[in-house]
């Protein structure tokens, strides 16, 4: 793993889950070096943590899009 690993947010949310299912594959096989264990991990949590935000923002704008659109048709139903 370079120490130069583009960053999760430049990847995008596909792409960074991708990276992170190869690095369990790595993880999982018996062919990992000792020595890149600790960089695979850091790196994994890195895009873990990432990700976590990705999904908790994107969470918050669609409640926050139905929330808007419930204010409307409540309005609608009013009329």
């Amino acid at each position: 793993m370079s120490t130069e690993a583009v960053s999760p947010e430049e990847l995008g949310f596909s792409a960074a889950m991708a990276e992170l299912e190869q690095i369990v594959a790595s993880l999982e096989s018996d062919g990992l070096d000792v020595d890149e264990l600790a960089e695979q991990v850091s790196r994994a949590a890195e895009i873990v943590d990432w990700c976590r935000s990705k999904l908790d923002a994107t969470r918050f704008q669609v409640e926050k899009i139905v929330e808007r659109l419930d204010g409307a048709t409540a309005e609608s139903a009013d009329e």
